[in-house]
């Protein structure tokens, strides 16, 4: 069951939603963009100490471009939630920001044939920076809806602790992981599907993913003001 002091953009379905996301923009500029990940920067560089080792060095700057640019999306959100702390409710803070992200995937899906897969895998680099950044938590504890390898590991570990200790909570724990990392899956296949389809408009999924996000937090919102509004009979 859900804590009453849980933010809406930390439950469940906006975690799902989220790692669907991930998984779509990483599938996507693997597969349309080059070969690299727009948020999984591990496995950039990686990909850039294997081109080192075989002396590809100009290729180089096609693994530094998307690290970089997922550094500058992480500065600029960092930016923009300390103005926003200052001057507005901060509870619509993570809807401005999908909507940024949505802006991003747009640009991306629509301008991709005309951009470089450089160019085109900085934009997706920095709305996955967007995402891990700002959504940090997930009923209120640390998540990332970007790289499962944490994920992985606190599955396992929920689930030896539910079962050796009969802890229902790490049980639930790890049930709720299961879905994110599931999701994170169903994101990248659904991705990889779409692609010989849609060819670089594959990307729009994950703004339907992220609006349909938008659409939960916002009907959240708009349920919480009207009990404030409504008198308790």
């Amino acid at each position: 069951m859900m804590n009453n002091d849980v933010s809406p953009h930390e439950t469940l379905k906006i975690g799902a939603l989220l790692a669907v996301t991930a998984g779509i923009l990483d599938a996507y500029t693997y597969l349309v963009h080059g070969e690299v990940f727009a948020g999984l920067q591990t496995g950039n560089l990686i990909l850039m100490g294997i081109h080192i080792l075989n002396s590809n060095f100009a290729d180089l700057v096609h693994y530094l471009i998307p690290l970089f640019a997922f550094m500058l999306g992480v500065i600029l959100t960092r930016l923009f939630q300390q103005r926003y702390a200052e001057h507005h409710d901060e509870s619509l803070r993570p809807v401005c920001l999908m909507i940024f992200e949505i802006i991003l995937i747009i640009l991306t899906a629509f301008l991709s044939p005309y951009l470089s897969d450089r160019l085109a895998s900085a934009l997706i680099s920095i709305t996955a920076a967007i995402q891990l950044q700002e959504f940090r938590k997930l009923k209120g504890a640390p998540f990332t809806s970007l790289m499962m390898t944490g994920n992985v590991r606190t599955l396992a570990e929920s689930f030896y602790d539910g079962i050796t200790q009969k802890n229902k909570k790490a049980l639930e724990k790890g049930c709720d992981i299961l879905v994110i990392i599931l999701s994170f899956f169903l994101g990248a296949v659904f991705t990889s599907l779409l692609v010989p389809i849609l060819n670089e408009k594959a990307v729009l999924l994950a703004a339907v993913t992220l609006l349909i996000g938008i659409f939960i937090l916002l009907r959240v919102r708009s349920n919480q003001k009207l009990k404030n509004i409504v008198p308790k009979v």
